[in-house]
């Protein structure tokens, strides 16, 4: 196989049976995505780890390392190091926990919601890209499969 224009691997030699199966064009198009977002958000001098924990931040407000690891799914072990690069730029701040003064509160910063503006029109014209084969309805009923893929699957994890 060798690699397409996109960075995705021609497919074409292999056998109709494995292109056709689900899981196989589920890792392609996943790759495909994390491809674009990727080069998107590395314009910007982002990850998406970054943009993860500041959608975060704005959604759901000020919050614990530990809490912001389950609400974007980044390991706590990895955190740390987000959270680092993140204040470092000036997009987030980290203060003591007045309930509990042994672990951080991290909050974004006016800069940080700047660049998070710019960072959903980044990832709105990849998801753009993503999914252009397809129409508006398409698009929807598209999403809803994936969650209901995504959502059915996380019990068996």
């Amino acid at each position: 196989m060798t690699e397409a224009m996109d960075g995705i691997w021609d497919d074409r030699a292999a056998p109709e049976r494995l292109r056709a199966l689900p899981s196989r064009l589920l890792g392609r198009a996943s790759a495909h995505a994390d491809r674009l977002v990727g080069e998107v958000l590395a314009r910007a001098g982002a990850r998406k780890w970054h943009y993860g924990v500041l959608v975060a931040l704005r959604d759901g407000g000020p919050a614990s390392q530990s809490a912001l690891s389950g609400r974007t799914g980044v390991y706590r072990s990895d955190m740390v190091a987000v959270i680092n690069e993140l204040a470092e730029q000036g997009h987030v701040e980290r203060e003591p926990d007045p309930a509990d003064r042994r672990r951080n509160v991290i909050s974004m910063t006016p800069q940080g919601r700047r660049h998070l503006r710019r960072l959903d029109t980044l990832v709105d014209a990849a998801q753009e890209e993503l999914l252009a084969p397809l129409s508006t309805g398409q698009r929807e009923q598209f999403t809803a499969m994936l969650r209901l893929v995504v959502e059915g699957g996380a019990g068996s994890a």
